[in-house]
């Protein structure tokens, strides 16, 4: 009998997998972070023999390398991927046994696509396809991104998509399990997925690739590709190159006077407690990224690469938790590290700073104090900045508001106009993130904690595509 354990990795809105049976087990696109994969084949009481990557990642750094090595197993990697390592060549058909005994085999599945070189690997038992580990080629409901290796093959690659899920499609039984690594709030995902489970068949009525004729397919897909996170350009490399292992012991801890100093250096010192701590009280200069959210992809795509960071964290627990999840990135070793609360990352006689939170209510009613175009209290004109990404602002935005996705912020937060800004987002997260870098400039700012969905009900004017 087979199994397949889920890892999930929710920051990023990934995926890996253990597959096996009682004596052998494959490890498919595990995170840099091996304890976790080696704790679940621990549990199962299995040896890992294989490990298998479907491409060379651009979204995380891959722990495989370093897995195969510490358990002895081999190393499938696509052949027509250039890496700097030596590993398993694996070609179009090429078959594994996972666990003889239990008549489970892996077989190679050329699906390019999301990369010229990807590969699926379909799990059979007594030569009964019962999984599939489709990686970034078949999704649920979706496909992964045709746009992340070079923009001269993106629409190649996407034609390669439509061909990659037609292929998975007509070589399985409708009860196959399809089980992506992308496609669960990752940004490598071409659009929207929605539930957690699907399978061949589910697939056959709701993916895109599998609905649509190519060229419908393609031009949807390719007119809706939005921004790509900066920090995806270094993870390619640094897969191809073959990661270190990680490092995940405690950083220096720092003392208010050392905060500080890095503050002072221009370093990014980084909040890790929840939004509404934060505008409570913080450190000034401090920027907000919550530990409970995307904090890898935020600080990664944010922070220039290779710039020291700081974290200030609630807790020991807090804090390893969200090393954890920057290593995964590439955001490796913490220059510093300081935990508790504004009291204690304060010099003698300093204050902490604080900004206010508020709704869409709340936002209404600043505006229609504001009638004559001058502040309520005859100060400045509130300034409304939108800082969700572009393909948000296309479907729905707010009449007459400032847009700067959050990722662009850092770098343009010059453009927006005098007066206090009031910055929104879909649900208040970003927004947060984005009032901490606006406060850090010493811009007065009021974070919208509040859905979009609620904007046209405190009597905002709505303007829809």
């Amino acid at each position: 009998m087979f199994f397949v354990d889920t890892l999930e990795i929710e920051g990023l809105g990934n995926r890996s997998y253990l597959a096996g049976g009682p004596d052998g087990a494959v490890a498919i696109d595990p995170p840099r972070d091996i304890d976790q994969v080696i704790a679940a084949a621990a549990r199962r009481g299995v040896r890992i023999a294989y490990v298998a990557e479907t491409h060379v990642h651009n979204d995380y750094v891959t722990g495989g390398l370093e897995l195969a090595r510490v358990t002895g197993a081999h190393y499938l990697v696509p052949a027509d991927a250039a890496v700097s390592f030596r590993r398993v060549l694996v070609h179009d058909g090429d078959e594994f046994d996972v666990d003889p005994a239990a008549g489970l085999a892996l077989r190679a599945v050329a699906t390019p696509g999301h990369t010229p070189h990807h590969t699926s690997y379909v799990l059979a038992e007594a030569g009964r396809p019962v999984a599939a580990f489709t990686g970034g080629s078949l999704l649920i409901g979706t496909v992964g991104r045709p746009d992340l290796v070079e923009p001269r093959l993106t629409e190649d690659l996407a034609r390669a998509q439509h061909a990659s899920a037609h292929r998975l499609a007509d070589g399985l039984a409708d009860d196959v399990a399809v089980l992506p690594t992308h496609g669960f709030g990752s940004f490598c995902s071409a659009g929207q997925s929605t539930g957690t489970a699907t399978t061949i068949g589910a697939e056959r009525h709701r993916n895109e690739a599998l609905v649509k004729d190519v060229d419908t397919f393609v031009a949807d897909l390719l007119a809706g590709l939005d921004d790509i996170p900066a920090y995806y350009a270094h993870m390619g490399p640094l897969n191809a190159a073959g990661p270190a292992p990680v490092d995940l012991t405690p950083p220096a801890p720092a003392d208010a006077a050392e905060l500080a100093r890095r503050l002072a250096a221009g370093e990014w010192v980084v909040d890790l407690r929840a939004r509404t701590a934060f505008a409570a009280g913080h450190l000034a200069g401090s920027f907000n990224i919550e530990a409970e959210g995307q904090l890898a992809t935020y600080l990664a795509w944010l922070i220039p690469w290779g710039k020291p960071v700081t974290l200030l964290a609630e807790s020991p627990d807090q804090l390893a938790a969200a090393q954890r999840e920057l290593a995964r990135v590439g955001v490796d070793r913490p220059a510093a590290a300081a935990t508790g609360g504004p009291e204690d990352w304060l010099l003698p006689g300093e204050h902490p700073r604080t900004f206010r939170r508020a709704t869409f209510a709340d936002l209404a009613a600043a505006l229609a104090a504001d009638g004559d175009g001058h502040g309520g209290d005859g100060g400045p004109a509130p300034v409304v900045l939108d800082v969700r990404r572009a393909a948000e602002r296309a479907a729905a935005h707010l009449d007459g508001t400032h847009h700067i996705p959050l990722h662009q912020l850092h770098r343009r937060g010059t453009e927006l106009p005098d007066g206090p800004v009031w910055v929104h987002c879909a649900g208040g997260m970003r927004a947060a993130i984005a009032a901490s870098l606006l406060d850090a400039a010493g811009r007065e700012v009021v974070a919208v904690d509040d859905a979009f969905t609620s904007a046209a009900e405190a009597g905002l004017t709505v303007v829809t595509a």
